[in-house]
């Protein structure tokens, strides 16, 4: 099993094992939430540069659940011709695509009020979040389920819930954010769990459904991994297919190295653990690193992320690389001839 070589899973088939992170593009003309020209040309590029498989970008189900109010939402369905451009035309080049949903909570940088688990700020610079009332949590686990609902007439092939990097899932997930007294509190996985059932009650049964999480925390008085593999079980039982496997998040504090595959064991051990796909993220922009990851068993994909920044067709060079067949469509055979 190698980086190039086809993914299958329920009723999703990748070409390739290489997957585009979802990264937000912080765009100025986004002011709406709604992707344009930009969003376009970013991901159908990636597409023609043969990318198995397209995360796009982290997509709010508010206006204030952003990280600014420069990203992508789809809280309205005048947001869903906009995405469906885009899917439609990164299919056309043989890349599959996903959108990354999620809610950023106590981390919503321009939101008037940030709403969070409990009242804590993220640090002295943001603002303090208001704990949202159980009524409120159950609420948006509604507009959750009403943000698949968008996606999948927006014609994507899966969705990834964002439970990582400090954001709202992760929120509650975490004791070091989630003080609360009620369910949500004596539960920290119950939010998370509702959203994946919220998911998988819309999206068709056949379409998996992935989660992104944050293996463990860096602060001190953080989690660690074996508290992930807990909470990530009780995500699987309600219905996660694919874990894509990051880390931190939580506190401005970091990993002490972010050398090369940096994240590769915390995917391995979830992939151990549950017996599920994950995906390796984490400076993963070396094709032979990344080819012998999956070689080597220790995750089922790949995501690139400041790779793919840098150079849209870095598949492509990869597959070139590892000796594979190039994966640009043939109007670009002329720029291969000798």
């Amino acid at each position: 099993m190698d980086l190039l070589d086809t993914f299958e899973l329920k009723g999703l088939t990748l070409k390739n094992r290489i997957v585009m992170s979802p990264m937000c593009q912080y765009s100025v003309k986004a002011k709406d939430g709604i992707p344009n020209d930009w969003h376009f040309i970013h991901y159908t590029s990636r597409a023609i540069g043969g990318t198995g498989l397209i995360l796009m970008e982290m997509t709010d189900v508010e206006p204030d659940g952003r990280i600014s109010d420069y990203d992508l939402g789809i809280w309205s369905d005048d947001h869903i011709p906009a995405f469906k451009k885009i899917i439609d035309s990164c299919h056309s080049y043989g890349a599959k695509v996903g959108i990354q949903i999620a809610h950023a909570g106590r981390k919503a940088e321009d939101a008037e009020q940030p709403v969070s688990s409990s009242a804590i700020a993220f640090s002295d610079k943001y603002k303090t979040p208001r704990e949202m009332t159980t009524v409120e949590v159950e609420k948006l686990v509604t507009k959750f389920e009403m943000a698949f609902e968008r996606a999948i007439k927006a014609g994507v092939d899966t969705i990834e819930l964002h439970g990582a990097h400090g954001y709202l899932i992760h929120q509650f997930q975490s004791p070091l954010t989630n003080k609360r007294t009620d369910k949500y509190g004596q539960d920290k996985s119950l939010f998370g769990v509702e959203i994946i059932k919220a998911a998988r009650k819309v999206i068709p049964e056949d379409m998996p459904l992935i989660m992104r999480i944050s293996a463990v925390e860096y602060d001190q008085d953080g989690y660690d991994l074996d508290y992930a593999i807990d909470i990530a079980k009780r995500y699987k039982e309600a219905g996660v297919d694919i874990f894509d496997v990051s880390s931190g998040g939580e506190s401005t504090n970091g990993p002490s190295s972010t050398g090369l595959g940096y994240q590769v064991n915390y995917a391995k051990a979830l992939k151990d653990a549950l017996g599920v796909p994950t995906i390796a993220v984490g400076r993963m922009d070396d094709a032979d690193f990344s080819n012998q990851v999956i070689h080597d068993q220790k995750a089922d994909l790949v995501a690139v992320g400041r790779g793919m920044l840098r150079n849209p067709f870095w598949a492509n060079e990869a597959a070139l690389t590892l000796g594979g067949k190039r994966l640009t469509p043939r109007q670009l055979d002329a720029g291969y001839s000798i």
